[in-house]
């Protein structure tokens, strides 16, 4: 059933089915997974994400807080080094078993098409209504918290489960705007994107995942002895939401999804005098057109062994979590060259 008479223009609604949940994941296919195994040649792994407790001492978010690690319990019994006793039986066995309260988008981690919608006419009843990526509707298919609910706010559509099942296992080509424009904050449109991919002659296929490497990660790994939070803010390249050119350059390009280092991906935009979204990458990328944005990736030992090699290309694996109704997800992706 289709959800909306009206759609945003430019985006990708009903393009890959009225009920689809994947959005531009759908651009991965058997062809490109073969396509991506092939960039496997020394069979070298490398994992892409942060320890979870990072950013730690660094306040980024302040909504979003580091993981807390505990035992389970058994009643008031942590089961933390627990002999299981039982003499008569001769069990020796002594277990440990832990939980954690974690804040999903953390640390490294993917946004779901849930993470991000927009006020929007879908119904053509000249009412702008909260709605998500393909018309899916606030309150019913991403629910806040209601009385008595044992989930509080959670997404029956377009939440990181959705991903889980679909793989999240392609290709990634790394473009590396630390080596093309050093650790400095800088914006990047799409003249700037365009000549790093030409000058590392990286090659933008249908289906990529595209990773940008801005430092921003490494400098949180650095600076957990020594915070500093101004020089943070600071670091590393950021997309330029407001270019249209580089909106019209991602719709066209076919990728799967964008996977920076840094916080965010883009430039927040808070300019009063400009209309009307404070992220407008978000909203282009996960409203339109269904492209998942993941952040806060760790690509130094991976940049580095690349470029040795004069290489961009690896066989990445990075699923979400299969959580159902979550909205974001920690990722331990892992690229293989």
């Amino acid at each position: 059933m289709q959800r909306w008479k009206h759609r945003p223009d430019g985006s990708n609604w009903g393009r890959f089915g009225p009920d689809d949940e994947l959005g531009t994941l759908n651009h991965i296919g058997p062809d490109q997974r073969r396509a991506a195994a092939a960039e496997i040649r020394e069979g070298l792994a490398f994992c892409l994400s942060l320890p979870l407790d990072i950013p730690g001492t660094v306040t980024i978010h302040p909504r979003r807080k580091p993981p807390r690690l505990q035992p389970t319990f058994l009643g008031d019994t942590p089961y933390i080094n627990y002999p299981l006793e039982n003499v008569a039986a001769g069990l020796q066995d002594v277990l440990s078993d832990d939980q954690v309260l974690l804040s999903t988008q953390y640390s490294t981690q993917w946004d779901s098409l849930a993470h991000v919608g927009a006020l929007f006419d879908a119904d053509g009843d000249g009412v702008a209504e909260p709605v998500y990526y393909n018309g899916f509707r606030a309150g019913t298919d991403v629910e806040g918290q209601t009385e008595g609910s044992p989930h509080g706010s959670f997404a029956r559509r377009l939440s990181v489960s959705a991903m889980a099942q679909s793989g999240v296992q392609g290709r990634g080509v790394l473009v590396d705007l630390l080596r093309a424009f050093g650790p400095d904050r800088r914006i990047v449109g799409l003249d700037d994107l365009l000549s790093v991919i030409a000058a590392q002659q990286v090659e933008v296929r249908q289906g990529d995942i595209l990773m940008l490497r801005t430092g921003y990660a490494e400098a949180l790994w650095d600076m957990q002895s020594a915070p500093d939070p101004e020089r943070l803010d600071q670091t590393g390249a950021v997309l330029d939401g407001t270019d249209e050119a580089l909106k019209t350059w991602i719709s066209d390009s076919n990728i799967a999804a964008i996977a920076a280092d840094n916080y965010a991906v883009e430039n927040p935009h808070l300019s009063p005098d400009d209309c009307c979204f404070r992220l407008p990458l978000h909203h282009h990328c996960l409203f339109k057109l269904g492209m998942p944005l993941a952040e806060l990736w760790y690509l130094r030992d991976l940049a580095g062994a690349l470029a040795e090699r004069g290489r961009n290309a690896v066989f990445l694996t990075a699923p979400p979590l299969r959580l159902p109704g979550a909205i974001g997800s920690p990722v331990t992706p892992i690229a293989t060259i």
